[in-house]
Parts: structure tokens; C-alpha cells; sequence
């Protein structure tokens, strides 16, 4: 009974607050405004001492691996970007004493192969011109670093390595032309703030895509942050896109790739004819590609036929691929198609980034290349090295994932803002015009550009013609010097282009850092 009396008061309470509460409007849930925000990781470092001997002379260095967080224009915590950075300990003041910014391009990639190829410490030792063997894998030191002339920043960008949006963004907001380049050009904004380091003389150096990105990040840095730049280093060039992109109905790639194919035949010993040497052979080639195969193009179906067949005729004698083959392809071979052709019946492709690597071909009935004979032979060496080396030596990242390349093709966005244009423009970027406005901006800006012969990927005569379309004023011209090596894209892979690489950085560091000019 007593329960019953309970359960009945307990039914009439129930009831009186279902009628207070009819006239209450019910509590409202939470504004998105006061959900809670993403936490904002804190920068991370881990700092070690090392020496390395260079040139004979051993280089006290600190090396420091770690993430910074870069800021937006709101000033607020936008994104954490890894990287390693290199400071020689006995170079007196370090606001006096050279600091290069380096990376990689892709778009997608870290820095990793510029970093322990070429410019770090420490490098990977690799077979040239074939695969590399399996592990264990040698790690020296690396004599041809540029650490004795300049402090060395390794950056990844968003995406790549340990760098990835926080706050409010996403990575994706960093995958395109424009944001790329912003948010590089913050980083270095920042790193220069943070390290006492605005009265260096200042150097970017990149690779590839990293060219693009180092066009566009000098002419940002040196209009809206006021940071004059002393030098930038191109290597193996793309900062026009439509020169070196084969897609329907771009004539312009096929004169431009031509010399790269006659190198990659002349080094396979499969050019028909007696065998040449290589500099006037290219010489030769380059003015019959810039004049009658380019006339020839422009012409199209208008071509007379006995002009076509003397065409035919040249670029067989030029690339050794067969007559009955160029004619196929209506005197326009791509490079995936001349990487797989060249040595068809050997059952082998050559090369894309370093045309004197080989490889198997898997299917020798297909039209292009499935692979990359260079990409295969030193890839797996690189990336175990360099994760090797970053847990053990410099103690940093074993409890993240380093992302040595990140796929965001699908999701770049292509369209750049060069100077002078209103809005961005819906065509292959070409930041050519940003390193123009920037070297006509700053008339003491000096460029170097870095060349491999066998370069697939990036060709030596587009980069050249790309050059002579800078539109500089003849005062200027002189600033841009072009080098050339007998290797691929990654001509520090070649151990003589190595040393022929370090030698030509360190002048022009050298002769470019000083304060009389």
C-alpha cells in the first residue's frame, strides 16, 4: 500500500510537470559557435649537435627537426609545417650569414630527395644509372653539402612530411598554386621572424614543381612582407606548365622535348649515322627544332608533303626512332610514348626523370610507359635512409607518419594570380611572370638555373625558351645564368654532377651574398 501511495504522488508530480512545461519553450542546444574547436597542436623540436667535413674542413653544425605553426593573415593558427633546418656553429653573427630555403615539388612531395641527395649533411648513396641494391643502405657524410656556405631550412609543405592544416582549415585548402605559395612564403616569413634572421642574405632553391613554387614565393615575399631575396636556384625547371604538358593540341612541348630525345638516343648508342659528339649535336638540333619542325607543326594540315617527309627523315635521324613510327604519330611523339618506343624491341623503358636509367618493359605492346625506370631504382633507398636518419640522428618523428609524397593531383587547384592579372587564371599556371616582376622589382636579384641534360621531365630546351620569354629588360637579362649537367632531374644522383652542383651553388652564393655589388 505504501508503495502504491508513492506511486501515485510520484504520477501526480509527473503530470504537474508535464504542464509547466508545455508553457516552456524547451532549452535550445548549443550555438555551433561555442562547439568545440579543433586543438591547435604545439611546435615541436628536437635540437642535436653534429660536425661534418667539407672541402677538407670539418663544419660544426646544429641541427634542428621539428614543426612550426604558421599564422594566416588573421593571424591565426593556420597550419603546422615540418621541417629540418641546418646552422653552422662557427660562422660568426648568424644575421650576416647566408640561410637557404629549400624543397621539393610534385606538387606533392617532400623534401627528402634534395635533402639527402644533394644539399643536407648527410646523403644516401645510390647506383648510378641502374637500380640501387636493397638494404641495408649506406649513409655518409656528405661532403658536397652547401653547409659550409650557407644554413640550410628543409621545408615540406602542407600535405607532405609532418605538415598539415590546423584550426579551422583543412589540407585541401593548401593544395593549389596560390595557397601553396602562401603558405611556404608564411612559413619562411615566420622562421625568418622567429630565428633573428631578416638581415641574412636570403636564398630559395628549388626542385621541379619547387620551381613554380620559388617564382611565385620571391615575387610574394619581396612586395607583401618587404623580404629582398638575394638569389634563387632553379633546378630542373617548370614554372610554365604548358611548355612541358603534352595534352591534345598543345604543339608548343614537341620542338622543346626533341634535344632531351636526342640526348637519350645519343647515350643508349641508338642514333643512326656515325656516332657525334654530344654539345654540337644539340647545338644542331636545337635550331632545327625552334625553326623548320616548329614552322612544320604550325602548319598543320597544310603541310606539303614533301616538306612532311623531310621532317620525317630529321627526327628519325635525331631521336633513332623508325620513319614508319613517326609517321604514325604525325611528327608529334610525347615523351611517355618516346620512353617506351626508343628500345621497344629490347623489351625495355627508359627513363623519365633520368633517361639514362632502364628498365623492364611489362607490356612491350603498350603505347607509353607504365613506370619510371629512375623513380624505381632510388626510391626505396631514399625513403628508408631518410627515416632512418630522422628517428636515429636527429631524434624526431618516430611517433608520426612522415608522408614522403602526398596524391593531391586530383584536388590541386591549378589557377594562378600573375602579377598584373585581375583575377586568377584558368590556364597552366606559368610563374615565370612572378620571377620577372620579381627580378625587375629588386634589380639586385640574381637567378641560377640548373639543367640536366637527360631530364625527361623537365627539358632542357623548354627551360631555355621559357627564359627568353621572361620579357627582361636587356639590363637584366644577364641576371639569369643557365648551368648544365650530364644527368636527369636529379642530376645530384651522378656523383661527378654531385660535386659539378655543390661547386657551382657555392659560387654563386658566394658572389651573390656580398654587400658590394
Amino acid at each position: 500500500m505504501k508503495g502504491f501511495v508513492i506511486g501515485i504522488a510520484a504520477a501526480m508530480l509527473a503530470m504537474r510537470g508535464m504542464a509547466a512545461s508545455a508553457d516552456e519553450k524547451p532549452p535550445e542546444k548549443p550555438a555551433a559557435a561555442d562547439a568545440k574547436k579543433p586543438e591547435i597542436p604545439r611546435p615541436e623540436q628536437s635540437v642535436t649537435q653534429h660536425s661534418v667535413v667539407i672541402g677538407g674542413a670539418a663544419v660544426p653544425y646544429t641541427a634542428t627537426a621539428g614543426t612550426l605553426i604558421v599564422r594566416n593573415e588573421k593571424d591565426e593558427p593556420w597550419a603546422s609545417v615540418g621541417y629540418t633546418a641546418y646552422t653552422r656553429k662557427d660562422a660568426g653573427g648568424a644575421s650576416r650569414r647566408p640561410i637557404t630555403f629549400a624543397y621539393n615539388g610534385g606538387p606533392g612531395s617532400s623534401s627528402i630527395w634534395l635533402h639527402m641527395g644533394t644539399l643536407g649533411p648527410r646523403r644516401v648513396v645510390t647506383s648510378d644509372a641502374m637500380p640501387t641494391p636493397p638494404p641495408p643502405y649506406q649513409l655518409v657524410d656528405n661532403a658536397s653539402s652547401i653547409l659550409d656556405v650557407t644554413d640550410l631550412v628543409m621545408i615540406d609543405p602542407v600535405g607532405t612530411g609532418f605538415s598539415k592544416a590546423v584550426g579551422d582549415a583543412k589540407d585541401k585548402d593548401f593544395w593549389g598554386v596560390d595557397p601553396d605559395i602562401e603558405s611556404v612564403s608564411r612559413f619562411i616569413q615566420q622562421y625568418v621572424s622567429d630565428n633573428g634572421r631578416w638581415n641574412s642574405p636570403k636564398y630559395l632553391l628549388g626542385e621541379s614543381y619547387g620551381t613554380l613554387r620559388s617564382a611565385g614565393i620571391v615575387d610574394y615575399l619581396q612586395t607583401r612582407a618587404g623580404m629582398a631575396f638575394n638569389g634563387v636556384m632553379l633546378v630542373s625547371v617548370a614554372m610554365d606548365l604548358g611548355a612541358i604538358r603534352n595534352f591534345p593540341g598543345n604543339d608548343r612541348v614537341f620542338p622543346l622535348y626533341l634535344p632531351t630525345f636526342t640526348a637519350t638516343a645519343w647515350y643508349h648508342k641508338v642514333l643512326p649515322g656515325p656516332a657525334r659528339e654530344l654539345e654540337p649535336l644539340l647545338a644542331e638540333v636545337r635550331k632545327f627544332a625552334l625553326n623548320e619542325y616548329a614552322t612544320a607543326l604550325l602548319k598543320g594540315n597544310a603541310l606539303p608533303a614533301a616538306e612532311r617527309a623531310a621532317i620525317i627523315q630529321k627526327l628519325h635521324e635525331y631521336t633513332g626512332l623508325s620513319e614508319s613510327y613517326l609517321d604514325l604519330a604525325n611528327l608529334r611523339v610525347g615523351q611517355s610514348q618516346f620512353t617506351q618506343e626508343l628500345m621497344r624491341q629490347h623489351r625495355i623503358t627508359v627513363g623519365r626523370l633520368d633517361s639514362r636509367f632502364t628498365g623492364v618493359s611489362f607490356d612491350p605492346l603498350a603505347e607509353r610507359a607504365e613506370y619510371d625506370p629512375q623513380s624505381a631504382a632510388i626510391s626505396g633507398a631514399y625513403t628508408a635512409a631518410f627515416l632512418n636518419y630522422l628517428h636515429d640522428e636527429l631524434k624526431f618523428g618516430s611517433d608520426k607518419t612522415y608522408r614522403v609524397s602526398a596524391d593531391v593531383g586530383r584536388d590541386w587547384d591549378w589557377k594562378h594570380k600573375p602579377p598584373g592579372a585581375e583575377r586568377p587564371l584558368p590556364t597552366l599556371p606559368n610563374t615565370g611572370l612572378d620571377l620577372a616582376h620579381a627580378l625587375g622589382y629588386n634589380p639586385n636579384l640574381r637567378v641560377m638555373v640548373l639543367n640536366g641534360y637527360y631530364d625527361m621531365a623537365t627539358p632542357f630546351l623548354a627551360t631555355e625558351s621559357m627564359v627568353q620569354h621572361l620579357g627582361l629588360e636587356k639590363e637584366l637579362q644577364p641576371h639569369v645564368e643557365m648551368k648544365y649537367y650530364p644527368a636527369g632531374h636529379m642530376m645530384y644522383v651522378y656523383e661527378p654532377s654531385l660535386k659539378a652542383f655543390k661547386a657551382d651553388v657555392a659560387e654563386f652564393i658566394g658572389r651573390t651574398a656580398r654587400a658590394e655589388k
